[in-house]
């Protein structure tokens, strides 16, 4: 029975097929995008693919695990005035000059966008595993996806 309930999962909730769909559809840009890069920049496409996966796989975990990560980072934040002001000015320029030099930053927001829709879709219909489970099966999905993506036929 718990087999059938986790096959037709997709069926009740059914934002985790958006979130595919999502994540089909970055892999397939990402892959026409990897032409571009690897003639325009001189950028290497394993590079470019480790760069994109590790971005997509922080999206997730950021998106999936918002209370734990900002508790974590609340208690080493309050445990000095200096290590808050460190990790805030990290924080603040690491942040900032990724957002500037990124064009790819609409990905990031439609990613982040459909991984919190599944999220409340499965809180919907009332599954909420623990968040490192959450996270590993959302990243799962939206891993598969762009490797799927990947691999479909450029229309160039």
């Amino acid at each position: 029975m718990p087999l059938l309930r986790f096959l037709l999962l997709p069926l009740r909730a059914p934002l985790l097929l958006v979130l595919f769909g999502v994540s089909l559809f970055l892999g397939h840009h990402w892959a026409i995008q990897e032409a571009w890069l690897s003639k325009a920049h001189q950028m290497s496409v394993n590079v470019f693919w480790t760069i994109e996966l590790i971005q997509a796989f922080a999206v997730v975990v950021i998106c999936t695990m918002p209370d734990l990560l900002l508790r974590q980072l609340s208690l080493l934040m309050a445990s000095s005035r200096v290590l808050s002001l460190v990790v805030t000015l990290t924080l603040v320029i690491t942040v900032g000059l990724y957002v500037l030099s990124l064009s790819l930053l609409s990905d990031v927001l439609i990613l982040a966008s459909a991984t919190l829709l599944a999220r409340l879709d499965l809180t919907r219909i009332k599954v909420v595993p623990a968040p490192q489970i959450t996270a590993f099966w959302l990243a799962l999905i939206v891993i598969s996806g762009i490797w799927i993506g990947h691999d479909l036929p450029s229309p160039v």
